[in-house]
């Protein structure tokens, strides 16, 4: 598929002005159609096309993986011969495949299989059960393991769990329970297991809670680092493992209309840590779509690290359903101060982007705050002025508090802004830190689209966030945190078309691929998603609950449930 070319026939049957065009381009249609076949066609439905009219068609036909045409119903069942198969969308939504722009999904799927989630978990009573559950089934002295995306802002009870609880809930297992890159609570079993004793065993920078009795109590106030190093300490699964939670993770994704993600690496990523995600790559199990970024692995060496690691990695190695997407997203660990990166650093950070502009790499890079970003920019700009950084889609990550001129900036530079939804988690704690009215304009959606900057979304999951992207997209519209508060004011809402876009196209061209996938035009991968309810007229509070139906990727149904389970081929063992 990349890089192909397709005939390209478009919406057929469309206003009456174009009735005659569009009788011959149906005529067309039918005789290509009858010369290579129409494996599927998908009728009686409302086919978000998302192409830049955001045409809404009653219908799509599907040959050799690419969508072949969309129109009216009776229009695009002509396309169909004894071989097609015919499916009735009942009046349903179908939208392109959603792409997730940046996540840790290589990461996530890994564990999955053996992990205890908390994610979307409405209560604390309930996620404590989870682990209860887990205990009775594991034998004693196994890990229980919840790795992140959960907050105590989703449970009715308001309140994190405490150590006493889930030392009752698992007397006879180490439990590891994180929350987001801030805090972790270790059970007596954990900390004896993995011999914590002072802040010294949790550094840098961890601070164990002590009780009244001067002992710690397993409570951990960590950042990043501090609990990467923790969580490294844990068993890590097996191969098989890995491979099987990777699939059962995809799966997850497939069932929430995802099609695609662009995976930033992250902390602990080593070459190993791929080795699952390209076994179903190379034995074509993979379901989603994977452009992944190579992280920096480590402090003091990060250009020589990543020169030796992409020696045999051009830009775009790889296929349809695997490519390489460059280097990201934590490109320089150590040169920091208080937030701020060093003189030295930011040489540093100048002469890798200066290495991986020439040799025409996408990036993805981690930028907070904007008081910091002109750092960046200065250093970008150099960079442009031998090499046109727009050609090469880098994308500056989170900087939730993005004023206009660096807004304008990054604009006149061809950057593009990733936009995660760590507010969703976060907002209060927002407000607490910059006010309630500040907090309003966080993060400038509307103003960046409206300068014209690709704005790309995405989850930023599992350790921080929930994956679902209709989370994701209700938060964008309404800016209401997972307690209920609306943080962000109306004026900074992108539209409900503007937020989908964030979702398929922009996130596609963040990949290199908005020229074959990203839209449901004729000539482009038919990855797509049928929706339990219509994201365009469904009330905001609702959109966060849609799942899919029926998912597609190049045609080939990776996920179906309800009234299309019958459409889903057996899983290969």
């Amino acid at each position: 598929m990349r890089g192909r070319k397709a005939m390209r026939v478009g919406g057929l049957c469309g206003t009456n002005s174009l009735r005659s065009i569009c009788g011959f381009a149906f005529a067309i249609a039918v005789s290509a159609a009858s010369a290579q076949g129409v494996d599927t066609v998908l009728f009686n439905g409302k086919v978000m096309t998302v192409d830049t009219e955001f045409s809404i068609r009653e219908a799509m036909a599907v040959a050799d993986g690419k969508v072949f045409a969309t129109g009216t119903t009776e229009a695009i069942k002509k396309l169909a011969d004894g071989h097609t198969r015919l499916i009735d969308l009942g009046g349903r939504t179908v939208i392109p495949g959603l792409t997730d722009g940046h996540i840790h999904g290589v990461r996530a799927a890994l564990t999955f299989g053996t992990e205890v989630n908390w994610i979307g978990v409405p209560s604390l009573k309930e996620a404590l059960e989870k682990i209860r559950q887990a205990a009775a089934a594991q034998p004693a002295g196994s890990w229980i393991v919840v790795a992140g995306g959960w907050t105590e802002e989703q449970f009715s009870e308001k309140r994190r769990p405490s150590p006493q609880e889930v030392a009752e809930a698992a007397p006879q297992n180490p439990v590891y329970i994180q929350h987001l890159y801030d805090w972790l609570l270790l059970s007596p079993k954990a900390m004896e297991t993995l011999n914590i004793h002072g802040d010294d065993d949790v550094t840098p920078g961890g601070k164990l809670d002590l009780g009244a009795d001067d002992k710690p109590t397993g409570v951990i106030v960590a950042g990043g680092s501090a609990l990467g190093k923790i969580f490294d300490k844990l068993p890590k699964p097996t191969l098989a493992q890995q491979v099987e939670g990777s699939k059962k993770f995809f799966r997850e994704m497939s069932s929430l209309g995802i099609t695609g993600i662009v995976d930033g690496g992250g902390v602990s990523m080593y070459p190993a840590s791929y080795q699952a995600v390209f076994k179903l790559w190379h034995d074509k199990e993979l379901t989603v779509r994977v452009a992944y970024h190579l992280c920096a692995p480590k402090p003091g060496s990060e250009l020589a690290d990543l020169q030796n690691l992409t020696q045999l990695l051009p830009q775009g190695f790889g296929d349809d359903m695997l490519h390489f997407n460059g280097p990201g997203e934590i490109l320089i660990w150590a040169d920091w101060t208080d937030g701020d990166i060093t003189p030295d650093g930011k040489a540093k950070l100048a002469e890798l982007l200066r290495w991986a502009a020439a040799k025409g790499y996408t990036i993805q890079l981690h930028w907070n705050p904007d008081r910091t970003v002109h750092d960046l920019l200065d250093v970008i700009e150099d960079i442009n002025r031998d090499y046109p950084i727009a050609k090469l889609r880098w994308t500056v990550l989170h900087l939730y508090n993005a004023s206009d001129d660096n807004l304008k900036r990054m604009k006149s530079l061809g950057l593009i802004w990733g936009v995660q939804d760590g507010l969703y988690f976060g907002g209060e704690r927002l407000q607490q830190e910059v006010g309630v009215e500040r907090a309003r304009d966080m993060p400038r959606i509307a103003t960046a689209l409206k300068l014209g900057l690709v704005v790309a979304g995405g989850t930023d999951a599992h350790r921080v966030s929930s994956y679902n992207p209709f989370v994701s997209l209700q938060w964008y519209l309404d800016g209401t945190t997972i307690g209920g508060v609306t943080t962000r004011g109306e004026a900074e809402a992108p539209s409900r078309r503007q937020a989908l876009e964030m979702y398929t196209k922009n996130p596609a061209f963040m990949a290199n691929d908005d020229s074959w996938r990203g839209t449901l035009e004729a000539g482009k991968a038919a990855d797509l998603a049928v929706l339990t309810a219509d994201y365009m007229t469904a009330p905001v509070k609702e959109v966060g609950k849609i799942r899919s139906l029926l998912t597609m990727v190049g045609g080939r149904v990776v996920h179906a449930e309800g009234p299309f389970a019958a459409l889903l081929p057996p899983t290969k063992q």
